[in-house]
């Protein structure tokens, strides 16, 4: 016998905009320069935020450079990952 579990319409709406991060993991491929244009045009960071969002990523290996519901971050995710940054929404 095989059990389905089934979600609400309600359950899957909470986990839509359930409040999440994407993660910028440091590479060895980008340049910092490169890093932190991508963070000003993609996640709308001004330039301090995005050089120190890329020092923390580089000393850290990772840092939360933006915050929202998934509908947000995907598309965010997605162009980041095309400009060959390595992303991740936790």
């Amino acid at each position: 016998m095989v059990k389905e579990r089934t979600k609400s319409s309600d359950q899957w709406e909470e986990q839509l905009t359930e409040q999440r991060e994407l993660i910028l993991y440091n590479d060895e491929v980008n340049s910092f320069d490169f890093v932190i244009e991508t963070l000003i045009e993609v996640c709308e960071h001004d330039p301090l935020t995005a050089e120190q969002c890329t020092l923390i990523a580089h000393f850290n290996g990772k840092c939360p450079v933006k915050a929202g519901d998934l509908e947000e971050l995907i598309p965010i995710s997605t162009e980041m990952t095309n400009r060959g940054l390595t992303v991740s929404i936790k």
